[in-house]
């Protein structure tokens, strides 16, 4: 096997574990969301009920609340674009990174 599959692999590995081991070792916690948990210590810290500052967009627009389906789309969409962004970015480094040895190699012939 080659060095770069040896790291994949063990990345892959890490990052299973990362995603595994807090399922089984924290089974009564509870996983909420950073909004609510925001909310929570800015109540205790002031002693007054945390108000926010300003209404979700899309929430004016539909006169409520998003449903929890809508918003999970929503955060995968956004998740797929970020990583497309990024996986774009990542294949021009290496694109030109190789381009780059083929003309050193041509130069140095």
């Amino acid at each position: 096997m080659s060095k770069n599959k040896k790291k994949v692999v063990i990345l892959l590995i890490a990052a299973v574990l990362i995603a595994v081991i807090p399922i089984f070792t924290l089974r009564d916690a509870e996983f909420g969301g950073s909004d609510d948990a925001g909310g929570k210590v800015v109540s205790e810290i002031t002693g007054t009920e945390y108000k926010p500052w300003f209404t979700p967009v899309m929430e004016t627009w539909i006169g409520g609340e998003l449903p929890r389906e809508i918003e999970s789309l929503l955060f995968c969409v956004q998740t797929g674009i970020g990583v497309g962004v990024i996986a774009f970015f990542m294949g021009r480094f290496v694109e030109r990174a190789k381009q780059e040895e083929r003309s050193r190699r041509k130069e140095q012939k």
